[in-house]
């Protein structure tokens, strides 16, 4: 005979059995480069995965802290005794207001996530962050966010410089700030709830579709410059690219990077306070069907953030602020019938406070918006992901509250609040459903080790 078990209550049963595994584990932080440096998460960020400033030095120099963690056969050859591995994996429940249309509402991700990292020193001057993750809807493993760098070191006259070269595979990825897209706020959220329909091409549209090589160099603490280049590098495609693929760079799509940076005592603990702007240009090809050849879609992103942190012995608060103007030129959309102007933009904002207390628990509460060009063809209606109107606009809160009974352990429990989506508050789809149809209750525990 099966027995039917309330879904609320099986769930509650799952969460609470692998928190009581989790309080059982050894508390550690990022765990191989604590392995790998002795030393624990708090040396390296507030909560993970906030950098301090150390954390910001230690990923500036290449995720290494020198030759004596290192040991080898030769000068020309330096290699740790065991491999800097890790592993991660996040458990979550995701539920909306309204249920999305013929879908049961509740999703349980068992794991949402599932990855294992390489994290550390390669050599000397020399180290990586790669991650393989994953994810239970496509039930496969693919390559996720990945930074390889080297970095040198001179100092003349009380003046310190680190130069650095990075290899990586999602543009902000490289970046040691959490106000730009790839390390910042959300830092995890549901994978399977409605989101807006647009968002800049810098906030993920390339992350792990494209590997790119830049040059950097940090002036003092102070200074922060980077160039770097982008092409496509897409996974489960053929190659050389074809009309099949879609979204393929044209070329090579350069993106920059600059920021100033100011700690200071304060008080009873350290400040630091930073502001910088980022961006990026690519000529990209639609495809899916349409030739690779012949006019391009072209996109500019241009960006401003900023972060404040103040951090005591056991206490820290965290700020942060970014904006990303788009512009973009869709020749190509409008000549193969994708998209209705031959010119849109998009403004995105995505500001965040966080405060946490004994390094184990506390509140975030983050807003967000995008607003843009209407364009019928391009914001086309269609029920829950369309827009009735033709309009990117979006926007609402993220209220979390987060707790660690372990250092290597977060759980999590974050409500999204839609004021608009996809252009208005009611009936945005044309099918009747309103922007708070789509709030999410998302809970998830998140281990590593």
């Amino acid at each position: 005979m099966n027995a039917r078990i309330p879904r609320r209550l099986s769930l509650s049963t799952l969460l609470l059995g692998l928190l009581l595994a989790a309080l059982s584990m050894q508390a550690q932080a990022v765990p191989s480069f604590a392995r790998q440096t002795g030393l624990a998460c708090s040396a390296c960020h507030t909560i993970a995965p906030q950098l301090n400033a150390f954390g910001r030095y230690f990923k500036l120099h290449g995720y290494v802290l020198g030759p004596s963690k290192l040991s080898g056969g030769s000068q020309q050859l330096s290699i740790d005794q065991f491999p800097p591995l890790s592993a991660m994996m996040i458990v979550s429940d995701t539920t909306t207001r309204r249920a999305q249309p013929d879908s049961q509402n509740g999703s349980v991700q068992f794991p949402q996530q599932l990855s294992m990292f390489y994290a550390g020193a390669i050599s000397e001057h020399m180290g990586a962050f790669s991650q393989i993750t994953y994810e239970q809807p496509a039930d496969h493993f693919s390559i996720d966010n990945t930074d390889i760098r080297y970095a040198r070191d001179i100092n003349w006259d009380d003046q310190t410089l680190v130069w650095g070269l990075t290899l990586n595979n999602n543009p902000t990825v490289q970046d040691v700030w959490n106000s730009t897209p790839a390390w910042g706020y959300p830092f995890i959220s549901s994978g399977v709830a409605p989101g807006p329909v647009a968002a800049p091409l810098l906030d993920g549209a390339l992350a792990q579709n494209v590997a790119g090589l830049g040059a950097y160099a940090w002036f003092n603490n102070t200074w922060y410059g980077e160039m770097s280049v982008y092409r496509s590098s897409q996974a489960g495609v053929a190659q050389p690219y074809n009309s099949s693929t879609a979204g393929v760079v044209s070329g090579l799509a350069p993106y920059w990077r600059l920021a100033w940076e100011h700690p200071w005592a304060s008080g009873s603990g350290q400040s630091d306070f930073e502001v910088g702007t980022f961006g990026l240009s690519a000529h990209i090809f639609p495809g899916n069907g349409h030739p690779l050849s012949g006019p391009t879609d072209n996109y500019l992103d241009v960006g401003v953030d900023s972060q404040y942190q103040f951090i005591t012995a056991k206490n820290s608060l965290a700020l942060h602020a970014t904006y990303i103007h788009e512009r973009q030129n869709l020749n190509a959309s409008v000549a193969e019938g994708l998209a209705a102007n031959p010119n849109n933009h998009l403004d995105a904002w995505n500001v965040d406070a966080s405060y946490y207390w004994n390094e184990t628990y506390g509140p975030t509460i983050g807003y967000f918006s995008v607003t843009g060009s209407a364009d019928p063809v391009l914001y086309a209606q269609s029920p829950l992901a369309g827009s009735a109107t033709g309009s990117p606009n979006s926007n609402g809160w993220r209220l979390q509250w987060t707790w660690l009974p372990s250092l290597n352990v977060q759980a999590t429990a974050q409500y999204v609040i839609y004021s608009k989506f996809n252009g208005a508050s009611n009936n945005y789809d044309g099918a009747g459903r309103s922007a708070s149809d789509n709030n999410t209750l998302y809970l998830a525990l998140w281990f590593l080790w």
